[in-house]
């Protein structure tokens, strides 16, 4: 018996509907399992890919520069190798300072690390406050492999350094032929439209990647120049630890925080005025530096959701561990600028902002 003319049909609209949604959640599933293979191969050769992103950033930084040298008639390959060599010899004379004020933390580190036990003994006997979970958790020990690890990785270190030097140079002289290929590739119309959009990107990508150095130095200046009225050690260490977490939002100020609080309750103990005036000092610059100047300054580039930023810190520090998490931020401001600029891509960007 033939039951086809019992068969119910769908409308041909709603047969449409139904391929046009199982098309939609076929590209969904497909995005998804690029970015979590791209996540996959961006970990696995994170050792060339972060120094060539590094050096990506710092092309955005540099290319102002080496426009206004342009103008004054200074060839761009002359320009570049001035530009980078002065870049290069700065960060070996820094390099250096940081060196020979780290190792005598490294050395100095232990003694601290048991006198600050021995504190928190004393005052777990004296208030009965349940502090033996902190002697027990023994970090010092962790801490301590993980200090003395730090200057056996100079050669890696500097290795990354001479790797974002070359790929800086290759993007740097790349830049005008990459321009002579659009116009080549389009015509003439939509080349110069993509090459105003790309300079749009490039400049307020620089000017915020510019703009949150020198906020991130100048809290780095304040720290270390504070520290050493108050007479807290290693004054410079925290300086620079509060320059690289300034990249991190809301709690890269924290986590910078507290070793100098540490060292001033070690230093001063049982005088606890120093330790206050510590923490205060620096919850000061950093509400003075991070809600008011850098809002100012930076402008609409930091207009980011949270839960976008903490997104990012969770992705690009599972990728990259704590240099990951230090780019989280700008390269989630750099892909808000670009979705910005392109139509296409605009709806992402107002999902991303947080007003």
């Amino acid at each position: 018996m033939n039951y086809d003319h019992h068969r119910q049909r769908l409308p041909k609209s709603k047969a449409y509907t139904i391929n046009w949604y199982s098309f939609q959640t076929l590209l969904l599933l497909l995005g998804f399992l690029c970015v979590v293979a791209a996540g996959v191969v961006l970990r696995s050769a994170r050792s060339v890919v972060m120094p060539l992103v590094i050096a990506w950033l710092f092309s955005f930084i540099f290319k102002p520069a080496i426009h206004k040298l342009e103008e004054k008639r200074i060839p761009r390959g002359l320009a570049v190798s001035l530009l980078l060599t002065l870049f290069f010899i700065i960060c070996l004379l820094v390099f250096a300072i940081l060196y020979r004020q780290l190792l005598p933390f490294v050395n100095a580190f232990p003694g601290y690390y048991s006198r600050l036990i021995n504190i928190i003994e004393e005052v777990g006997q004296r208030t009965d406050l349940p502090t033996d979970f902190l002697v027990e958790l023994n970090l010092g020990r962790r801490l301590t492999s993980l200090l003395f690890a730090l200057p056996g990785k100079t050669i890696s270190l500097v290795s990354s350094f001479f790797l974002i030097i070359v790929f800086l140079v290759f993007i740097l002289l790349g830049t005008p032929a990459f321009a002579e290929k659009l116009k080549r590739a389009f015509s003439t119309t939509t080349a110069e439209r993509a090459q105003q959009i790309i300079n749009d990107i490039s400049r307020q990508i620089g000017r915020y990647l510019f703009t949150t150095v020198i906020i991130s130095a100048s809290t780095g200046l304040a720290v270390w120049a504070a520290l050493v009225v108050i007479g807290v050690d290693f004054a410079v260490n925290w300086g620079v630890l509060a320059f690289i977490l300034n990249f991190i939002p809301y709690i890269g100020s924290f986590l910078a925080s507290i070793p100098p609080i540490l060292v001033a309750i070690v230093k001063f103990y049982p005088d606890l005025k120093p330790a206050i005036t510590t923490s205060i000092t620096l919850l000061l610059i950093q509400v003075s530096i991070g809600n008011f100047l850098a809002p100012k300054v930076v402008g609409d580039a930091l207009n980011i959701n949270p839960i976008v930023v903490l997104l990012s810190l969770l992705f690009w520090g599972w990728l990259w561990g704590g240099v990951g998490a230090v780019l989280a931020v700008p390269i989630a401001v750099i892909i808000k600028i670009i979705c910005e600029n392109i139509p296409i891509l605009r709806p992402i960007a107002i999902f991303m902002e947080s007003r």
